[in-house]
């Protein structure tokens, strides 16, 4: 069986890929199907873009589809960037980029007030089904940039519990804990159930 990873985005494939290993399906992507541009993601809530982007393949390509949409949740920004974390600082920008606007917005402001929170909306379609998983971590946003692994915001996602970034994980301890992984770890139990 054949699904598809509905992103064009290199690391988030990579992620989802290194989550579904053991799970006897041929994995496929955005890039292996240039002729399905861009999604634009028009949703108001992680859920709503996640869905999008999953019906938008599969109504396209027929094949079953995995896609998902992240934000990064800051208590002191009321909830900022969110949705818009992909392109807080503006469209076709850098992850750096989103990273300065974040660590500017909160200059100045106070460790206990730097609470965040990374969320993962995952969804699966088939012809018959329709399945979505959330994940979802706790964490502060450090003052700096501090480790160099990961992507996105994960250089200046601190997890208190962990006593590091998300930048200074390998990828499969990131992977155990993180947003993406938790959602991806349930999605992977719906998905042995409902490949038999």
């Amino acid at each position: 069986m054949k699904i598809i990873l509905a992103t064009h985005n290199r690391d988030k494939e990579k992620e989802l890929q290194n989550s579904l290993q053991g799970i006897n399906v041929e994995i496929c992507s955005l890039f292996d199907f240039p002729e399905i541009g861009d999604i634009e993601e028009t949703g108001t809530t992680l859920l709503e873009n996640s869905l999008l982007k999953a019906r938008t393949v599969f109504n396209i390509t027929g094949i079953p589809t995995i896609a998902d949409d992240t934000g990064l949740e800051v208590d002191f920004l009321d909830g900022a960037p969110g949705v818009y974390s992909a392109r807080y600082a503006g469209n076709n920008v850098s992850y750096q980029d989103n990273v300065n606007k974040l660590l500017i917005e909160l200059d100045g402001v106070p460790r206990e007030k730097r609470k965040a929170k990374f969320r993962t909306v995952v969804t699966y379609i088939d012809k018959n089904d329709e399945l979505w998983t959330e994940g979802h971590i706790d964490g502060i946003i450090s003052e700096n940039i501090i480790g160099d692994g990961g992507f996105g915001y994960d250089p200046i996602f601190f997890v208190p519990h962990i006593g590091k970034t998300f930048a200074e994980l390998s990828s499969a301890e990131k992977n155990k804990i993180s947003h993406r992984g938790i959602a991806l770890q349930k999605l992977r139990k719906i998905l042995i159930n409902v490949l038999k």
